[in-house]
This record gives C-alpha cells, sequence and structure tokens, in this order.
C-alpha cells in the first residue's frame, strides 16, 4: 500500500503547562488506525535522565519516529548536559539535514523545568508563548482551553489536566487517559 493511500495514524494530544516554578506534560493515550481506536492506554509522555538531569519529554506522531528521536535527543543531552536548549537545537538541525531522519513524522514537547520547548522536523525548536505548548490532534483544543484558564488559581497540573478533557471532548482522536509528569525549575 503506498503511504497516500495508507489511513494513516490519528490520535494524541500532548500538552506542556509552565506556571509558577512547576511545569506539567500531559499526554492523553489514545491511538487510532483511520477511524478504528487502537490502543486507548498507549504512553506519550516520558522522563529522561541523561547525565542525572531530568528532562520530560511528550510526543506525538508516529511511535516509532517519537522513539527514535528521543534517543537521538538523550545523546544530546548526555553530550551537553544541563543544556537542554542547545541539545534540542542539535537534534533539530540533525533531524532537518539527515536524510533518514528527515522521513519520521513526530513531534515533541521537551522541558527539564526551566525551559519549554516543541522541536518540529522543519528545524525548528520553539518556546512557546504564555507557558503552553500543545500539539497532536486535539493540540489546538487543549492549547485554547489551557490560556483561557492561566489567570486563575489553577495549579499547572490542573490546568493540563482540565484542558486534556476539554481536548478529550471535542477531539475524536483524543481520550481522557492522561500520563502526567511535573518537573520543578
Amino acid at each position: 500500500m503506498a503511504k497516500s493511500e495508507f489511513p494513516g495514524w490519528h490520535g494524541t494530544t500532548i500538552i506542556g503547562v509552565r506556571k509558577g516554578d512547576e511545569v506539567v506534560v500531559a499526554g492523553d493515550g489514545q491511538v487510532s488506525l483511520g477511524q478504528t481506536v487502537i490502543k486507548g492506554t498507549a504512553r506519550k509522555v516520558r522522563r529522561l535522565s541523561p547525565g542525572g538531569h531530568d528532562v520530560v519529554c511528550g510526543f506525538a506522531g508516529s511511535t516509532a519516529d517519537a522513539f527514535t528521536l528521543l534517543e537521538r535527543l538523550e545523546k544530546k543531552l548526555e553530550a551537553t548536559p544541563g543544556q537542554l536548549a542547545r541539545a534540542a537545537v542539535e537534534l533539530a538541525k540533525d533531524w532537518r539535514t539527515d536524510k533518514y531522519l528527515q522521513k519520521l513524522e513526530a513531534m515533541l514537547i521537551v522541558t527539564d523545568g526551566k525551559e519549554l520547548l516543541v522541536i518540529t522536523g522543519a528545524g525548528d525548536v520553539l518556546e512557546p508563548e504564555h507557558g503552553i505548548a500543545a500539539i497532536g490532534s486535539g493540540g489546538n483544543f487543549a492549547l485554547a482551553a489551557a490560556r483561557g484558564m492561566m489567570d486563575g488559581e489553577l495549579s499547572a497540573e490542573e490546568v493540563a489536566r482540565k484542558a486534556m478533557a476539554i481536548a478529550a471532548d471535542i477531539c475524536v482522536y483524543t481520550n481522557g487517559n492522561l500520563t502526567v509528569e511535573r518537573i520543578r525549575s
């Protein structure tokens, strides 16, 4: 089956929320193939600890591609301990220029508690405005919901959980089975 004929994997909403000294990354567990839910409990948010420095990552897109990128990111972090932005830029450069990596279809949200970044295959390393990053099928729904809650008394985790619940109510490729990782600056 040619790639253009393949119905494609859909699913995933990942959100990163920074509020005060806390950053939370939350992701749903749904993986869909076309109109069929294949799995509802996938774990798309992970904690890496290269060189003893905690980094939380969430991914959207192809799982195998995302794992390849996470492995590469971990190596970059080991080479530049405590320098998430530098490691992210190095990964984005490799992703953009390496013929093998160019074919990878995924996006990453990464944080070390100080920085919150989105890394894309177009070579982008973006620091989102308003302390919120969101990717995946329901990313825009979660982003809008979180922005609406940021001025209130809710913690970063409460904002992330409520925004994900709203996204799951709207996006058919997002469910309410969350993985949540928290990190402090």
